[in-house]
């Protein structure tokens, strides 16, 4: 089969687009002929850390395509099944959270390739008013995005949500989420280009990373601030954030270190809440909302298998808007 491994060296010049000896499915196993796949900034972290002594990886956690082969006690999918991919692999119930997450394309292989095998329960029916592309993109952001908002930020109606750097298919969903339960939503970004794509979202707001966010606020105070840029940002929450509100941490694209001012935590009682990725019972639940509410991924644009480089050197760059897709088939 066609695919695009990653070995050699760090960084998106590791990534060959090359054919390997294709495997049947194993027992609770499923092979899906995959029509179209999905980026994620998870696969150029692990492509930064990946050393020349580490095997050949194929990556990607999202995907969507067509069961071709069932393995021995697989017995609620059949060949021609058209289905999405959960990428978390093992994590059933919600509040069993794994000690270590497993997610498909990092450390098994994923969904840069014409087909791969997942268990069984990680392939769901794809939602039929969803296209390829849409489907394809959709699994590991909207997953992500669905946690931070609900299970750990409980989100309600008509409270106030600032997402900091729109333009990410986490941000974007979690936007078209929010904004669908009837939530005030304001995003930030540090390019003029993305502030102007974001006012075609549903959001109250849209103003620059950098700026002063209490003048563009101005008596209106947060509920709720999702997190995935980290030290960059952080200390500008407790400016906005009213008390016993929550920061979900979800990313730390500006790095890892961050400082806490102590007294800005505890006198307004603000709640600082980590989560990553979900589990199956959440995936479903996603599902479900998504499709209650006619939700649909924002597609920044579709490459093919062969130029999955080109792909990430725009997400590195970050150019993308909402979500970048493979096609594969």
């Amino acid at each position: 089969m066609k695919t695009v491994i990653h070995t050699g060296m760090r960084g998106i010049n590791g990534l060959q687009y090359t054919t390997q000896k294709d495997k049947l499915p194993g027992k609770g196993e499923v092979k899906v002929r995959l029509k179209v796949a999905g980026l994620n900034h998870r696969d150029l972290f692990l492509m930064d850390k990946r050393t020349e002594q580490d095997s050949p990886l194929i990556l990607g956690s999202d995907g969507a395509g067509i069961i071709e082969a069932i393995g021995e006690g697989v017995n609620n999918l059949t060949i021609g099944t058209e289905v999405i991919i959960n990428p978390c692999i093992g994590w059933e119930k919600t509040d069993q959270v794994p000690t270590a997450l497993e997610i498909l394309g990092g450390p098994t292989n994923g969904t840069f390739a014409e087909s791969v095998i997942v268990p069984q329960q990680n392939a769901i029916p794809k939602p039929t008013y969803l296209s390829w592309e849409e489907a394809g993109v959709l699994s590991l952001s909207a997953l992500t995005a669905y946690r931070a908002l609900f299970t750990k930020g409980d989100l309600r109606q008509g409270q106030h949500v600032l997402i900091p750097g729109i333009g990410g298919g986490v941000a974007t969903f979690a936007t078209l989420m929010a904004s669908a339960i009837g939530a005030i939503v304001s995003v930030t970004s540090r390019s003029d280009v993305k502030r102007q794509k974001a006012l075609q979202l549903p959001i109250a707001q849209v103003f620059d990373s950098h700026s002063n966010w209490k003048e563009y606020l101005k008596t209106e105070s947060i509920d709720l601030i999702l997190d995935s840029i980290g030290p960059a940002t952080f200390s500008k929450y407790f400016d906005v954030i009213k008390p016993n509100g929550k920061i979900v941490m979800f990313g730390a694209s500006s790095g890892d270190e961050i400082t806490i001012p102590a007294r800005a935590v505890f006198f307004p009682q603000i709640n600082i809440v980590g989560t990553s990725m979900g589990s199956s019972e959440e995936f479903i639940a996603m599902l479900e909302f998504m499709e209650k509410h006619t939700l649909r991924p924002i597609v920044d644009i579709v490459y093919p298998l062969k130029e999955t480089a080109l792909a990430f050197q725009r997400m590195e760059r970050g150019e993308q808007f909402g979500n970048i897709a493979i096609l594969i088939d």
